[in-house]
């Protein structure tokens, strides 16, 4: 038979002085007399992995939830954890949890921090057991007094007693909270890919990654509220561009032109640049095409193909395309409102107006 295990989540911040923190050994100490293997995990240690946290519910019986109250509520450290929780954990996981609630305060609001505890655990569906909560004003005569440490060993007794004689209780209006809320959801993730999602936020490169995203997209938008007149730099490159395209065959842009607007369009206004490189698949969700545009210093080529593999993959309808090459709009305002999207390098992107120019 499998041991019992509990979990122990310590939302203060490890101070010598927080009363939670003797409360929580006290009770460890009793869990373990029963045999049960107690995981303690300090939230404080482990502020840069949060979003990991819920993985560790998997396979306990039960956590103890302990939150210290310093001057107002139930702490970021355990509010982060939370909403981790509520983000990347398997509810079906929660829903079989029994919950004991430990809120030490050192000022008032003690009961206002239990009842964040038990609200925050029904909503996600796991079961909270009566709490242990006392405002501490001494921690040395909190510590020293026998009848306390008594009313927390009697506390941990109770949680055992809770998971193993499946105790159940009444069914509250948090559940119809979370069922509305559960609703509006977003993603339609599996637990599996709750997971692994977690696992990306708190990867400090991968998030590292996406603020120089967000960073490339907020110079685009700057860019793009800039009345440069760029004429003066198209007409030296123009020299370069035209001199390009006569040496390109004229059987090329037969075969490439045929019979297609779009195709034709870009080969026509395609400005070469120095050094770049790119391909671009656009798939055109009203056709059911995905065009393939080819970009090199020496040419353009165009094709329709199946497979959408290219740097940068985007996706919109005949209408943007159209409203692009006959310059109502471009690509980079196209991909800001919405009407294009797209995925790949945010600087290829950038580039498809430089490289196709319908003005």
């Amino acid at each position: 038979m499998n041991p019992t295990k509990i979990n122990i989540y310590y939302g203060g911040r490890g101070l010598v002085e927080d009363p939670t923190i003797y409360v929580l050994n006290k009770m460890t100490e009793v869990l373990k007399e029963l045999r049960v293997e107690v995981n303690r995990y300090n939230i404080f240690e482990d502020k840069n992995a949060i979003a990991t946290l819920p993985a560790t519910l998997k396979g306990a019986d039960g956590v103890i939830l302990a939150a210290s109250v310093e001057w107002f509520g139930i702490g970021g450290y355990m509010q982060q954890f939370l909403d981790m929780c509520w983000l990347y954990a398997d509810k079906q996981v929660i829903k079989e949890l029994y919950m004991l609630p430990v809120v030490m305060a050192t000022t008032y609001g003690e009961r206002d921090a239990e009842l964040s505890l038990v609200r925050a655990w029904e909503t996600l569906g796991g079961i909270p057991v009566t709490g242990l909560v006392a405002y501490v004003e001494n921690l040395d005569d909190f510590e020293g007094n026998e009848e306390y440490s008594q009313i927390i060993e009697k506390r941990a007794e109770a949680l055992y007693r809770a998971i193993h004689q499946k105790t159940k209780s009444l069914p509250t209006s948090n559940l119809a909270v979370r069922a509305n809320l559960l609703k509006t959801k977003t993603m339609d993730l599996t637990p599996q890919e709750s997971e692994q999602l977690s696992r990306f936020v708190s990867d400090e490169t991968y998030v590292k990654q996406q603020k120089e995203d967000i960073e490339e997209l907020s110079a685009l938008f700057k860019k793009m509220l800039q009345d440069e007149d760029p004429k003066e730099e198209e007409k030296e490159e123009d020299v370069v561009v035209q001199t390009k395209k006569k040496a390109e065959p004229a059987s090329d842009k037969a075969i490439d032109t045929a019979g297609d607007r779009f195709a034709g369009a870009l080969i026509r206004h395609y400005h070469a640049q120095e050094d770049f490189t790119a391909s671009y698949a656009i798939i055109i969700s009203d056709e059911d095409k995905i065009l393939h545009v080819e970009v090199t210093p020496e040419h353009v080529k165009t094709f329709y193909a199946a497979t959408d593999e290219a740097d940068v993959i985007l996706r919109t309808s005949t209408k943007i395309l159209e409203n692009i090459i006959e310059n109502k709009t471009t690509f980079q305002k196209g991909f800001m409102a919405g009407e294009i999207s797209a995925k790949g390098n945010f600087k290829t992107l950038r580039m498809l107006d430089t490289v196709f120019r319908f003005g």
